[in-house]
């Protein structure tokens, strides 16, 4: 759903293959979670003594933005080729201290000699062409696995690309592999442990690995704080592409509703699911969301336009504190206020209505309109056909409960009212109609351009025992909605990185991005992950 599930042993597959001649299988291997402290600490003094490096001179891959790598390509300084190695190498080198990637494309260096190819003659494809992409594993492939973090779907792939998928190799990019996520986007259990999956194992959050990557695109945002590819793909119910990428310091966007295809992407909902881009910079997102829509209209409305924080100035925001995340991310809040305030933005507290009811009535539709849609999602694989079909492979499958065991989401899905049920379509419509009311009615009434709060709490410590120790309410309105959000690194907390997740109204997308790109450049918060082994007491991180 996005907000958390996960964590148990996960196979390492295989080594990038030597000097990376020909694409690899790349193998994210979970250790045990009582693994001895000493191992992970001279795991993570290991990795941060690679980290920084690239391979690339000239080039820092922790910072590098689309345009920069393009004009290198462009001017014969650097070859897409190049630039997948240094991914690969980094992931083969950071990876099994986090266990981001599930696998990489054993076809990624011929992708990329493909657009050198097409870099030489003069026939790019845009901004995309070359450029390096890992894919959450829900997004359907042909070529590889798609799982959805369950050893249900572990099998053949699906027969077809889902279509965001076509726009990516169509555009040229360089599918570099697949990411680990929250098991069916942390839609199966109760108390499910974020960033878990039978498939993949625990992905470990890259500042503290003792803490919690949020989820479900757990694999894509810590893969990207850990500098493993230039893009990743995630997606979306409430929460899963903005929080993980809060938890871990990067950008990530929920696009409006129906503005990226869902088609192929293993789903909870229809009525709230979208696929989103992440990157460690809104220029690369923006840059990818105008390929994943189609729409170029969010490219040159968006960041790559000149002025810096200047484009603050008038704007007017309202901030959404929201104390139950806690007396230091409010404290930081306010610094961030004062910092858009020095830049000529008007900054203004709201509260938005309506949440409790939102609250009441999400979690019903949504066990309704999974069942349908995994019904015919599942009709499309090989495997389990059905929902009554999967809960019996989970009962049936001791692997699929090494970290939490329960299923009970799948559970109450399949004795949930149909969608054809009176009482589902007015709760639905009630719902919808409250969750776009919450934000028209505040934009309209405080005359904003955007409403900010908090994206996440700090990173709780990953438990299988007790699960998620969530609480993240900011994501639901715009995920609700179907309108857009996006999350931009605010500061942190001690180590643990906090987002500032910015909504606008429905496909007020490119407005959303360049605004977004404003405050990033005023923020200038990001920094890069340090691998640490644990940052003591998380009563004291909040």
């Amino acid at each position: 759903m996005g907000k958390p599930p996960f964590r148990g042993n996960r196979n390492i597959v295989t080594l990038i293959a030597a000097a990376l001649g020909a694409g690899a299988l790349v193998a994210a291997g979970a250790p045990d979670p009582r693994a001895d402290a000493a191992v992970a600490a001279h795991a993570a003094n290991s990795v941060r003594s690679q980290a920084g490096s690239s391979a690339l001179p000239g080039i820092d891959l922790r910072t590098v933005t689309i345009p920069e790598l393009q004009a290198r390509m462009a001017d014969g300084s650097l070859t897409s080729s190049a630039l997948t190695r240094a991914y690969l190498r980094r992931i083969a080198t950071v990876d099994p201290t986090i266990h981001a990637v599930l696998r990489t494309d054993p076809t990624a260096l011929r992708q990329a000699a493909a657009s050198d190819a097409r870099h030489r003659h003069g026939t790019t494809r845009g901004p995309l062409d070359g450029i390096p992409v890992l894919l959450k594993d829900n997004v359907d492939t042909h070529d590889l696995p798609t799982t959805a973090g369950s050893l249900a779907l572990a099998g053949s792939p699906p027969d077809r690309d889902a279509a965001l998928v076509t726009r990516l190799r169509d555009a040229g990019a360089v599918i570099l592999g697949k990411t680990n996520l929250s098991e069916w986007a942390n839609f199966r259990a109760e108390k499910p442990t974020s960033g878990w999956s039978a498939v993949g194992g625990q992905t470990h959050n890259p500042y503290v690995l003792d803490r919690n990557p949020c989820g479900s695109s757990a694999g894509s945002a810590a893969a990207l704080a850990a500098s493993l590819s230039q893009v990743a793909i995630g997606t979306e119910t409430d929460g899963s592409i903005v929080c993980p990428a809060g938890m871990n310091g990067v950008v990530g966007h929920k696009p409006s509703l129906g503005l990226v295809s869902r088609s192929g992407v293993v789903p909870i909902s229809a009525e709230q699911d979208t696929a989103g881009p992440m990157a460690r910079n809104v220029t690369d997102v923006a840059l990818t969301l105008a390929v994943l829509s189609g729409d170029h209209s969010v490219r040159s409305e968006g960041p790559d336009r000149p002025g810096g924080s200047n484009r603050l100035r008038g704007k007017r925001i309202g901030l959404w504190r929201l104390p139950p995340l806690g007396p230091r991310v409010d404290a930081l809040m306010t610094r961030t206020a004062e910092k858009l305030r020095t830049a000529g933005a008007e900054v203004v507290e709201v509260t938005l209505p309506y949440q409790d009811r939102l609250a009441e009535l999400e979690f019903p539709a949504l066990l309704s309109e999974f069942h349908r849609d995994i019904d015919a999602y599942l009709a499309t694989r090989h495997g389990p056909r059905n929902l009554a079909r999967l809960i019996d492979f989970h009962r049936t499958h001791p692997a699929e409960r090494t970290c939490f065991a329960g299923q009970e989401l799948f559970e109450r899905a399949l004795t949930a009212p149909p969608t054809t049920d009176p009482g589902y379509r007015a709760r639905r419509a009630e719902l919808t109609d409250l969750a776009r009311r919450s934000l028209d009615e505040t934009l309209a009434a405080q005359h904003l351009d955007a409403i900010a709060a908090p994206t996440n709490p700090p990173a709780w410590t990953t438990d299988c025992a007790r699960g998620d120790n969530d609480v993240i309410p900011s994501s639901t309105p715009a995920a609700v909605a179907g309108y857009p959000s996006l999350s931009v690194p605010a500061g942190f907390v001690d180590e643990l990185p906090v987002g500032l997740l910015l909504m606008a109204g429905d496909h007020r997308d490119a407005q959303l991005l360049s605004l977004g790109a404003a405050v990033e450049h005023r923020l200038h918060a990001w920094r890069a992950p340090r691998y640490l082994p644990s940052v003591g007491p998380e009563s004291s991180r909040r």
